[in-house]
């Protein structure tokens, strides 16, 4: 009789039918799910929902009064930018006038030396130790004039591979045509939701002015 290997478990174990479990996280990886958790249970804690309509009212003004400070400072902030600029370029224009001079200047005596320079053109640089001159191709371009005319001869000659043609989904006629568009296989018209929108009186009026007015 041969012998085969025996498939039952060894003596005192038993075969595992739990999957393997998750590797726990390290230490790094625990502080940072704490930290993260620890924000979000802060930015719950720093919400101030109002009790009443008084209270409402009161933040709907202090909304107010935060975006006109927030525009102030943004406001602030893009002069102090205009007049930085307008600084910066105030200094850079002599300078990048003297570069432009200098350029110009080094193409006329290059483009003068230039078979010397080149060796009749069989190289395309000169380093001259405190840089390089280079004449460098630029790259090839399609000049089109007329464009129905030229789009008409490439239908004549057969060259459609020459034209371009790009189709999109009119999505404002569907929205003009709602109901004709639902009908369409994979189209869905509908709301995208709302949003809340809060709107502060440019000049906010008391407390006891606001209830008056409700």
């Amino acid at each position: 009789m041969r012998w085969r290997p025996s498939t039952r478990p060894a003596l005192g174990r038993s075969p595992s039918r739990n999957p393997p479990s998750k590797p726990l996280p390290t230490p790094l990886e625990r502080r940072l799910i704490l930290a993260k958790s620890a924000r979000q249970t802060t930015r719950a804690a720093n919400i101030s929902v109002p009790q009443s309509r008084e209270e409402a009212t009161q933040s709907l003004s202090r909304y107010g009064l935060l975006q006109r400070e927030i525009g102030r400072i943004q406001a602030g902030l893009d002069d102090k930018i205009t007049a930085l600029k307008e600084a910066a370029e105030a200094k850079s224009t002599p300078l990048q006038e003297e570069a432009a001079q200098i350029m110009e200047g080094l193409r006329i005596w290059s483009e003068a030396n230039r078979a010397a320079l080149t060796n009749d053109n069989k190289v395309k640089f000169v380093d001259l130790g405190t840089g390089k001159i280079s004449w460098r191709l630029r790259p090839a371009k399609v000049t089109v004039r007329g464009t129905e005319a030229v789009l008409e001869a490439l239908r004549r000659l057969g060259l459609g591979r020459f034209i371009r043609t790009s189709e999109e989904i009119n999505k404002e006629a569907m929205l003009a045509e709602a109901d004709v568009a639902r009908t369409v296989p994979g189209i869905t018209i509908g709301s995208a939701g709302e949003d809340f929108v809060i709107e502060p009186l440019t000049s906010p009026l008391s407390t006891g002015g606001a209830d008056a007015a409700a």
